[in-house]
């Protein structure tokens, strides 16, 4: 039976960097489930790899469809959100799935998979920690950046219902520990 890894936290938090760690472990027979998004693609993302890039009207036809297991208008006109197609052809491939998804996301997975699942906030040592990545790493504008920022209260609240919080304050560290909680959840 296939088991569900859902890694969540901040923008910035290191999540996506910690999940692609886990994906490299071959022993945790892991497949990324691809989130469909509504945004623009960033410098470096490649459609159908990164994300499945829709146009928004293209993404709210999928929610009038209920084609989505979750999904969300995490900024305004920026929907996320995971198309039960590519979550099933996952559990039909006999893979373990990772998702990195937002907080309300991971919640609403959480409460679907139940038991199967494996919910991980990546926390990070400090909100000026947090904020100050998000400015060095600049892929965002001005306001998209205030968006993220005005969110962390909200995620950091959203994360208080995972079954484990990841600190992430030495990356290291934090991919050893993320190894060690899912290496003990997968029962390897």
């Amino acid at each position: 039976m296939s088991k569900i890894i859902i890694i969540t936290g901040s923008s910035g938090s290191g999540k996506t960097t910690i999940a692609k760690q886990l994906l490299a472990r071959e022993k945790f027979n892991l497949k990324f489930s691809i989130s469909a998004c509504s945004r623009k693609k960033r410098t470096g993302e490649i459609d159908g790899v990164d994300y499945m890039f829709l146009d928004l009207i293209e993404f709210k036809n999928k929610i009038k469809h209920q084609d989505f297991l979750e999904w969300e208008e995490v900024y305004k006109d920026n929907f996320y959100g995971t198309l039960k197609s590519e979550t099933k052809d996952i559990l039909n491939s006999g893979h373990n799935i990772l998702f990195d998804v937002d907080v309300k996301g991971a919640v609403t997975l959480k409460n679907y998979f139940n038991e199967e699942a494996l919910f991980i906030f990546v926390k990070p040592p400090s909100l000026g920690v947090l904020k100050n990545r998000l400015i060095q790493r600049k892929t965002e504008t001005e306001h998209d950046l205030k968006s993220r920022i005005d969110r962390i209260d909200y995620e950091m609240d959203i994360g208080k219902q995972c079954d484990k919080i990841l600190l992430n304050d030495n990356l290291d560290i934090a991919v050893k520990d993320a190894f060690v909680l899912v290496n003990f959840f997968l029962d390897i």
